[in-house]
């Protein structure tokens, strides 16, 4: 199988992912022309984790966990995940 496009289910709908497939970040009122690779996903599991939600965000809204097995975050997961216990 290869990663350069292939769909994804996340919450509730079908989408088309890999690093050949276009996107914008999905960071609300950031117009940054991405992929859907691994390199821009939230989490390490296309369509979301206990960790991250699956979301394609530009570098400067995807920030380093620093944890093994967690993955690249965006904003909104990555205080969710420092909040934890």
């Amino acid at each position: 199988m290869g990663y350069a496009s292939y769909t994804v289910h996340r919450n509730g709908q079908t989408i088309t992912a890999g690093y050949d497939v276009a996107a914008t970040c999905e960071q609300p009122g950031c117009d940054a022309s991405i992929d859907r690779g691994l390199a821009h996903l939230c989490g390490q599991t296309p369509g979301g984790d206990e960790h991250g939600c699956g979301g394609y965000y530009c570098g400067s809204h995807l920030y380093m966990s620093l944890e093994d097995g967690v993955g690249d975050l965006c904003g909104k997961c990555i205080t969710a995940f420092k909040r934890r216990p």
